[in-house]
């Protein structure tokens, strides 16, 4: 497989290069040059309604959201809120950033944040609702003041506000609406829009006006991102000068990468957590997910250890959670462990009454570069899986649609630092909820409302022990993005994987 790629790559990089490059990468006009899009294309700028992980890297880019988080360190920062404080369980009270203005030169103030939140916080269309839908209101008590004001308790509000949520102009986003954001997006980010090509070429230019902080001014003037959906071509484009960065690479590009003059090549660990979600409420006519024992042995039939050391090079970590450890509340002692024991697995399905095995459809978002090896895991105990590979919207809308007994996914809790990012957001009753366990979704109610951090992780620790033990979930390993650049450009991975490119310098 691996030779494969790398004849197809060097025959990528004869055709590239023979193409020619009006304007090679490179730092002689300050402009970096960017392809993303191996995991599809960003749907939308307005990320509210686009939900895919390339919007929310332009959101940080373009964009500002009240509230920063420090992965290094694990802080909380500020952003476009420089004070904040608890009035009490249900109430935030923030102090506004002042003479911030946003690119169009109408400038930044409550009305804005009141504006954005409480459309959004009203409208269910919207992709990213779950993540405003704790809001009740949002106030403007001055003109760079605001309180917010939640439905119930909800002590991650901080981890919210630093996630998904950036904030529009009040009357530009009135005015257009999230159509016209995306035909052109008006933020106070680091960098601000000069043309939109939807699914081929977006142009930033630095934003000179941008009042840095801990988000600080951009320090490369141009940037242009293109979106290349194969990891293949953008290789053979980096090798060939025609870009200089790339956060898209396969894992099997990256050795290759990591041998060629003048590029360097990475993996990362994010807290993205790969998975496969078990049908156990039986929504399918697969009855046999609706078995613990059955849920276990799949648990029990797949070599973690093997998949995280020949795909992502030991980059990431096996996980048992259906959280990420760097996640306020994910508690790994608390979760049942299951080793690869292929034998444990037939025991398990001979106990429930498959000696003989069964077939399953197993969807996966594609890519899916794990899908081959847990096929062959799943069949050497009895199961006899029939991939079908899906972009993930696809994919999810059959899920939703009660069609698909296994899907393997994976998700990214939009860098959000907090359990409830993922464990409520999948096992707290929604249409993502294949277990409909009361007693799960009492413990995450209880948790994501509780003030109290101690207590908190207790009660999501109930919640993870409950999944963990039933097995409705199959956690994989923690997501490693890939990233190849020049080596002209000096850039440092995040660990909240978010492609910071405001951070990026010329060596």
């Amino acid at each position: 497989m691996i030779r494969k790629h790398i004849a197809a790559l060097c025959t990528a990089v004869a055709l590239v290069a023979g193409l020619g490059h009006p304007a090679l990468a490179g730092k002689d006009d300050d402009t970096l040059r960017v392809a993303w899009g191996t995991s599809g294309a960003m749907v939308n700028a307005d990320n509210y309604y686009g939900n895919t992980t390339t919007g929310f890297h332009f959101s940080k880019l373009v964009f500002d959201m009240l509230v920063e988080y420090d992965a290094k360190s694990g802080e909380f920062q500020p952003g476009l809120a420089i004070k904040w404080s608890w009035i009490d369980d249900k109430t935030l009270e923030m102090e506004l950033k002042p003479d911030v203005k946003f690119h169009n030169g109408a400038s930044f103030g409550a009305d804005d944040v009141a504006y954005t939140l409480n459309t959004i916080a009203a409208d269910k269309s919207a992709a990213m609702q779950r993540f405003t839908s704790w809001i009740d209101t949002v106030e403007k008590t001055g003109d760079l003041t605001i309180r917010i004001h939640a439905k119930e308790p909800f002590p991650q509000a901080l981890a919210y506000l630093a996630g998904p949520l950036p904030i529009y102009p009040h009357e530009y986003y009135k005015e257009v609406g999230p159509e016209g954001m995306n035909k052109m997006p008006i933020g106070t980010g680091p960098y601000k829009v000069v043309e939109m090509k939807p699914g081929e070429q977006y142009t930033l230019e630095r934003n000179d006006d941008y009042i840095g902080g801990f988000k600080q001014k951009a320090h490369i003037k141009n940037l242009v991102i293109r979106e290349i959906p194969d990891a293949q071509t953008q290789a053979a484009e980096l090798m060939a000068g025609g870009i200089d960065f790339s956060g898209d690479m396969t894992p099997d590009l990256i050795a290759r990468l990591q041998e060629t003059p003048d590029i360097t090549a990475r993996m990362a660990e994010t807290i993205r957590v790969f998975y496969m979600s078990l049908d156990a409420e039986g929504r399918t006519d697969v009855k046999p997910m609706t078995d613990r024992r059955v849920r276990q042995a799949i648990n029990y039939a797949i070599d973690r250890e093997a998949i995280v050391k020949n795909l992502t090079g030991g980059a990431a970590r096996v996980l048992y959670t259906p959280c990420h450890p760097a996640q306020f509340g994910c508690d790994e002692s608390r979760a049942t462990k299951y080793p690869y024991d292929p034998d444990k697995a037939k025991a398990l399905l001979a106990e429930a009454g498959l000696a003989d095995g069964f077939s399953v459809d197993l969807y996966a978002e594609a890519p899916a570069y794990e899908a081959e090896a847990i096929l062959g895991y799943l069949q050497a105990v009895g199961i006899k899986a029939n991939l079908k590979r899906l972009p993930w919207e696809a994919a999810h809308e059959a899920q939703v649609a009660n069609k698909v007994p296994v899907f393997l996914t994976n998700w990214g809790s939009f860098t959000i630092p907090d359990v409830a990012a993922i464990a409520s957001v999948f096992f707290k009753g929604g249409d993502d909820d294949t277990a409909k366990n009361p007693d799960v979704i009492a413990s995450l109610e209880a948790a994501d409302k509780e003030p109290d951090p101690e207590k908190r992780k207790a009660a999501y620790g109930n919640a993870l022990a409950t999944i963990s033990e039933e097995a409705y979930w199959v956690p994989l390993f923690s997501g490693v993005k890939s990233y190849a650049w020049s080596s002209a450009v000096e850039f440092e991975p995040n660990p909240d994987g978010a492609l910071r490119f405001y951070e990026a310098t010329w060596r």
